[in-house]
């Protein structure tokens, strides 16, 4: 079907549902009265016409700015309707924030690179001929090559993709960094072309696979997959990166104009795991934490529940109590329960630095977020290695039945291979999962395995056995969600960065394998 004729199918649909020509202050109530189904349609129909109307958006913001350049001057379109800039006149045009303002300028420009320009046309403002202009846009353009995220740019236009997804996507891989002459240690033209299209075959290869898997996952884990996937396929800017963090890295302290003291951070990577790990630690009761725990940590748990303090007055105590106590903190005292740390997550099939051969690219376990190979190494020095033989699925070894929990090695292989609830949609990290037996452990005499285990959060773990579902597998295939009804099982596919930090991306370009 053709752009319009999706959007008014969709408006059909909705006529349909709520009532042909109701009135506007009418529409809250006809709502109320649908039933559930009807309430889904109602979603998904008018999803439709909100990602036509904001692919129309994105696309006229992109004109306005092309037509309000600072070369453009005061005759640019949006200084002659009285706006600095083009993002001030599309706030102005929308009403949004300014963040979502830019967000549409940003894309807006990214997808008028996807459009191929014609030398020689020229575009009459008022009519919008092409040809002979009496007041022309801009030079004559010559024919350019598709950019590498153009892909993203069809996905966003049919509707394969939302904009949020597309900016994820786009920003999170970031542009590819193409070679010229003389780069690389004297690199000739020729070679540096090749190398450069190399290089930006992989990231048009990283857009295609992220858009493939944008109907299965949230927002924000495309755009950890995709920063994640830039990391891996150039550990040179990834390092670069990392210490642009680490130098940006700060705490300041100021007194308001009522006298009260306030402080912000800006976290570098391993800071910030940290800290989150300490709050988690403290506070996974309060967060829907693990219910299988031994009776003296289920104490502790209840009475934290049972807290009159807010998460935030709690963490900002727990952080107290941790300064003050220093490096020799008692466990116990201070966290009500085991010491937190930081667990990364280091894979023989990652890319190996040329250096000493370590992995160019680790991941922090919860997160999923990137460092440099040399961060684990100091970790190595400081707390040890633990390793996990898995194969090339990143599925870890089989440790027999030996008992009805997952021991304490079994749910590090399972983080491992999981990285967080595997329940489609959620982003509860590992270490508020617990470990669930796909397989009865009476009735089908399950086995605490680890390809028969899987992660899922507190919520959807009762979910699953209070409300009818069921998991599934077939030998080393996909965990498969069952719904209590007849509908089709789901496939609980891993998280990308795990898929990725596994093997499942294309060699990456020359430009970036180690050197013999």
């Amino acid at each position: 079907m053709s752009f319009f004729s999706d959007m008014q199918a969709a408006l059909e649909e909705l006529r349909a549902v709520i009532g042909d020509d109701i009135e506007s202050g009418e529409v809250a109530a006809a709502v109320q009265r649908l039933t559930d189904d009807g309430v889904i349609t109602l979603i998904e129909q008018a999803t439709v016409l909100v990602r036509g109307g904001e692919s129309l958006r994105i696309a006229g913001s992109g004109v306005v700015a092309a037509r309000s350049t600072r070369d453009a001057g005061h005759g640019g379109l949006a200084q002659t309707r009285g706006h600095r800039s083009p993002v001030s006149l599309i706030q102005d045009l929308t009403g949004t924030t300014r963040a979502d303002a830019a967000k549409q300028v940003r894309l807006g420009e990214a997808l008028a690179e996807n459009v191929p320009a014609l030398a020689g046309d020229l575009i009459d403002r008022g009519t919008g001929a092409v040809g002979a202009a009496s007041e022309p846009v801009a030079a004559p353009t010559p024919v350019r090559a598709r950019p590498w995220h153009a892909a993203l740019g069809d996905a966003l236009m049919t509707g394969k993709l939302t904009s949020a997804q597309h900016d994820a996507i786009y920003r999170g891989l970031g542009a590819p960094p193409l070679l010229s002459a003389g780069d690389d240690g004297g690199l000739e033209a020729s070679e540096a072309s090749s190398i450069s299209a190399d290089v930006t075959a992989a990231w048009e290869t990283a857009a295609g696979q992220l858009i493939d898997e944008a109907a299965l996952r949230t927002v924000e884990e495309l755009g950890s997959a995709a920063r994640s996937i830039r990391d891996v396929l150039d550990p040179v800017g990834a390092d670069r990166r990392f210490e642009e963090r680490f130098h940006g890295r700060s705490f300041r302290t100021w007194t308001d104009r009522d006298g009260t003291r306030r402080g912000a951070f800006q976290f570098e990577d391993e800071g910030g795991a940290w800290i989150e790990a300490i709050i988690g630690t403290a506070l996974r009761p309060r967060r829907g934490g693990p219910r299988f725990v031994d009776s003296d940590e289920r104490t502790r748990a209840a009475d934290l529940v049972a807290d009159p303090r807010s998460n935030d007055q709690l963490a900002y105590d727990l952080i107290i109590d941790v300064l003050r106590a220093g490096a020799l903190a008692d466990a116990p005292t201070v966290f009500g329960t085991r010491q937190p740390g930081i667990r990364i997550v280091s894979t023989t099939t990652a890319h190996r630095d040329a250096v000493d051969g370590r992995p160019a690219v680790a991941l922090l376990e919860d997160s999923g977020t990137s460092v440099p190979g040399w961060l684990v190494a100091q970790h190595a020095c400081s707390v040890g290695t633990r390793a996990v033989i898995h194969d090339e699925h990143g599925n870890p070894l089989d440790l027999g039945r030996e008992a009805r929990l997952y021991s304490p090695k079994q749910r590090i292989a399972l983080a491992i291979r999981d990285g967080g609830c595997r329940w489609t949609g959620c982003d509860r990290p590992a270490s508020y999962c617990e470990a669930h037996h796909i397989d009865h452990w009476h009735r089908d005499h399950g086995k605490t395995d680890i390809d028969r285990g899987i992660l899922l959060c507190r919520f959807h773990h009762m979910q699953l056995h209070h409300g009818g579902w069921r998991i599934t597998r077939h030998g080393d295939g996909d965990f498969l969600l069952h719904p209590p009804d007849d509908t089709p099982p789901l496939a609980l596919v891993p998280r990308l960065a795990r898929r990725y930090a596994f093997g499942d991306l294309q060699p990456p370009p020359r430009r970036f394998r180690p050197a013999a």
